[in-house]
């Protein structure tokens, strides 16, 4: 299947109209017709139903944008990679997915020495749960991650970064949690969570708890921490978490308390075993020098 024709069939299923998609293509209405109709002849069965003068995607529509969406951003990747090598320079983009973390401070201080050193270069920032910038970057939409243990990182490279990151509840100052200086095993038994969905981490917090997940009174689940801050603050539950994400943005109606006896994990940097841009080697290269024992 060309490259070209994903195009097409993106950008008609992104103006659902085919006059406007030829219009952004710059080919003529026919033309663009007869390469979608070529296309759901390769395909096998119908990409676009009409509904109201709009094109609106089939199932078999909403499969392929999905995968059309990953291989053009690879296709785009792959032409800024082609031409930063040939400029053998350190300049162009790259890519890189972080968690919510205290490394993510890590991140930011290499990141602003490099674009110091070297202005010519952009980045993009990708916040993401740990499975989420997994899954990107063993596709290769990602050039380089900054993960939270614990995850698997078996088909990765990985350095471990010095920070460690504590385990905790975020709770609200009302809950009577508020008043610990520490979270026993006792203290989850019972106690509406609100825990993230990565089942690595639920596995970490069963066995804290010495209970199986099922039998702890999980009361939903979240990615990001960010929506998670205004349920804690109205005692819907309180938030597994780590400390390096929400301390910064604790306000007065807001606790961390850690766990005790301490869990504490690591931040890894992750990327593949291939051959990488100039930009992104010389990154790699700094959080060898700075943290690689």
């Amino acid at each position: 299947m060309e490259i070209r024709l994903l195009r097409y069939f993106w950008t008609v299923a992104t103006e659902q109209n085919i006059s406007q998609a030829a219009k952004a293509l710059h080919i003529t209405q026919p033309t663009l017709s007869r390469q979608i109709h070529e296309l759901e002849a390769e395909v096998g069965e119908p990409l676009f139903d009409r509904q109201h003068k709009r094109l609106m995607l089939t199932q078999a529509g909403l499969f392929l944008k999905e995968r059309a969406a990953e291989i053009l951003q690879l296709d785009q990747q792959l032409e800024e990679a082609l031409r930063q090598k040939q400029q053998q320079q350190l300049s162009g983009s790259f890519t890189i997915g972080c968690v919510e973390a205290d490394n993510s401070d890590t991140l930011a201080l290499m990141l602003e020495e490099l674009v110091s050193d070297y202005p010519q270069v952009h980045f993009e920032l990708v916040a993401a749960t740990s499975d989420e910038i997994s899954d990107r970057l063993e596709k290769g939409l990602l050039d380089l991650a900054i993960l939270l243990e614990p995850v698997m990182t078996k088909t990765f490279e990985t350095l471990t970064l010095p920070r460690e990151e504590r385990w905790g509840l975020l709770v609200s100052k009302s809950n009577f949690l508020a008043q610990k200086t520490t979270i026993q095993a006792a203290d989850l038994l019972g106690t509406p969570l609100l825990c993230t969905s990565r089942e690595p981490v639920q596995q970490l917090i069963s066995a804290f708890a010495g209970v199986p997940f099922s039998k702890l009174n999980v009361v939903g689940t979240y990615n990001l921490s960010f929506n998670v801050f205004p349920l804690v603050a109205h005692d819907v539950g309180a938030a597994v978490t780590i400390a390096g994400a929400v301390t910064d943005r604790l306000g007065a109606d807001l606790v961390f308390v850690p766990l005790a006896p301490a869990i504490k994990t690591h931040c890894i940097l992750a990327w593949k075993s291939r051959l990488h841009t100039p930009v992104v080697a010389e990154l790699i290269r700094r959080f060898k020098h700075a943290f690689e024992a």
